[in-house]
């Protein structure tokens, strides 16, 4: 039972843009996954162009699915900003529509929050690989160094400025009980809705626990959408902005 006295339930929200390769593996192992407890699974799909719109449409009158349609991509931050309003469940999990990480680490995401051990969780790539390099491309090594770089330059900036002891804190793996969204407002329509959510959640009292979580990275030959000029920096930058929002 939730601390309400309801019956838990899992909301995995599913962004979903130009992922016609994996979003519909995606979506089949969410809805197999067995969890012991009931779960609803909310896809976005952003005006895809690529044949997503399509696979996701298949889905809209299977139980346990509701589908939102975006007339066009306003960014991963506002697809996921629409699920989360849209949730019903006790936790919500974000999960993206690429096979970089696996649904099978759902149990052990979820274990410390139907224990009562905490309310945030973040799925560690960086433990999971017990070293910072969770990216080596075959092809693209400087890019791979430069986002595993600044993936741990993230972790130790958030530590810093929010008292904290993350390793991975640019994780998508972001498992949390909807309640700790009632005191906090996320506004960010981009990537760095990743940076937002976990510095807000913090700030409202609720430090993440880490658990290990497996990765496998694509590179940017394979679809990978992040960009390290146009996306990091603004990123980086919420660090502060949020830690400091009258500044």
């Amino acid at each position: 039972m939730s601390p309400d006295g309801t019956a838990e339930k899992l909301s995995v929200v599913l962004p979903v843009y130009e992922e016609a390769g994996t979003v519909r593996q995606v979506i089949e192992g969410v809805l197999q996954k067995q969890l012991g407890i009931e779960k609803e699974l909310i896809i976005v799909e952003s005006g895809s162009r690529d044949g997503s719109r399509e696979i996701v449409a298949e889905y809209a009158h299977t139980p346990g699915v509701r589908v939102i349609y975006e007339p066009a991509p306003r960014g991963k931050g506002h697809a996921v900003r629409a699920g989360l309003a849209a949730s019903r469940g006790s936790i919500v999990l974000i999960q993206d529509a690429d096979l970089e990480y696996d649904i099978d680490d759902y149990d052990a995401l979820l274990a410390p929050i139907l224990e009562r051990r905490t309310s945030f969780v973040l799925g560690s790539r960086t433990l999971g690989a017990g070293d910072w390099k969770v990216r080596r491309f075959a092809r693209g090594k400087l890019a791979a160094l430069a986002l595993n770089a600044a993936q741990v330059g993230f972790a130790k900036t958030f530590n810093l400025l929010y008292q904290q002891h993350t390793s991975d804190v640019n994780t998508m793996f972001k498992v949390f009980r909807r309640s700790c969204l009632s005191t906090i407002s996320l506004s960010s329509d981009g990537f760095e809705l990743d940076i937002e959510l976990v510095c807000k959640l913090v700030l409202a009292g609720h430090a993440p626990l880490e658990v290990p979580v497996s990765y496998a990275a694509r590179d940017f030959s394979q679809g990978k959408k992040i960009r390290f000029w146009r996306d990091a920096w603004p990123g980086y930058a919420a660090f502060f902005k949020y830690r400091w929002p009258g500044a």
